[in-house]
Order: C-alpha cells, then sequence, then structure tokens
C-alpha cells in the first residue's frame, strides 16, 4: 500500500492504518530501534511506542514522506529509551564513542542538542552530506544516525572494517573544514 493511502487510514482512524505501517515500514523500524538500543523486547516497546505516536499525530499532521517521519520518531524514541534505561548498563559507551568520534568536527554533547535545533546547523550539515559519495554517506549515516558498530557497517556492506574506519576518520575531518568554512565554530 502506498503512503498516501496509510496515510488516509489514519485520517479515518482505522486501525488497518497501524497494521499496514507495520508491513510496509515495520521491519525498517525494528532494524533501527534495534541498533540503538541492543534489546530486542526494547525495541519491540519502541516500535509500538512509534505506532501510537504516529496514531496521535496523524491527523492533523499529513507527513509526506511517511518514511522519514517514521524513521525519525523511532530513533527519537529509541534514544530517550538509552537516556531513561542508564545508557551505561544498556551498551551506552558505544553512543558515547560515536559522539566522542564527532567530537572534533561539531560542539559537545551538551550544545550539539542545543544546535541541532538551530535550522543552521541542520542546513550544513545536510549541504555537506549531499556532496558526499553514495557510499560514504550510507557509512557517515549508519554510524552517526543508525549508532552501528564499524563491524556491522562492514558486514552490511560487504567491506573490510579498516575500510569503514578510515571512511569516517576522513568524512570527520572534511566534516569539521566543511563547517569551519560555512562559519559554524566548533
Amino acid at each position: 500500500m502506498d503512503d498516501e493511502k496509510i496515510i488516509e487510514l489514519y485520517f479515518a482512524r482505522s486501525e488497518n492504518a497501524i497494521s499496514e505501517t507495520d508491513k510496509k515500514y515495520g521491519k525498517n523500524c525494528r532494524r533501527t530501534a534495534l541498533n540503538i538500543l541492543r534489546s530486542e523486547q526494547d525495541s519491540e516497546e519502541c516500535v509500538n511506542d512509534t505506532y501510537m505516536r504516529l496514531w496521535n499525530v496523524i491527523p492533523p499532521q499529513k507527513p509526506l514522506p511517511l518514511c522519514a517521519f517514521i524513521m525519525r520518531i523511532v530513533r527519537n524514541i529509541a534514544i530517550d529509551m538509552v537516556k531513561r534505561y542508564s545508557a551505561i548498563k544498556r551498551g551506552g559507551e558505544m553512543y558515547d564513542a560515536a559522539y566522542d568520534e564527532l567530537s572534533e568536527c561539531v560542539p559537545s554533547r551538551e550544545n550539539v542538542a542545543e544546535a541541532a535545533e538551530t535550522a543552521e546547523l541542520t542546513a550544513e550539515i545536510e549541504k555537506f552530506l549531499g556532496t558526499l559519495s553514495r557510499e560514504k554517506k550510507r557509512i557517515f549515516l549508519m554510524r552517526y544516525w543508525s549508532f552501528m558498530t564499524v563491524a556491522e557497517i562492514a558486514e552490511n556492506l560487504g567491506i573490510g572494517e579498516s575500510k569503514v574506519k578510515v571512511t569516517l576518520m576522513r568524512t570527520r575531518e572534511k566534516l569539521k573544514q566543511f563547517l569551519e568554512k560555512e562559519g559554524i565554530v566548533l
């Protein structure tokens, strides 16, 4: 079923909206939640919370593309769950490592949350991502959007871990240079 028809089901308040959403996007939602949460049970709870949030915001919103809207909700809920469940006990050092890697080219974690809310930083990062090749963009987003480990990225893309590490290092350096050139204070 296409996205517009799924959204129509939400507007009609049909319970089929959730089942159709799950058929089309459930696998991706679960994979994204699992990459962040590292727990099947928590991932399932995250996906269920995502569907509840969708039910509550559609209507009045009519989000297109629906996939991007859903994946952003899943990711935000999963990150909130990590914070809520004491990140260290549930593998939080993985997130610290990802943030530490980015600290060379973006402001500190406390400031990232504030800076990310500003349209300027978001627009500049999106512009930077547009300059990357498809493979480099995928590697970067898998690491810093989906919080996949280097090993998971390598396995998923069928490349060596060293290539992933080098690509991430070079991409972070390019991002730092790009942001400095655009006048973003680091």
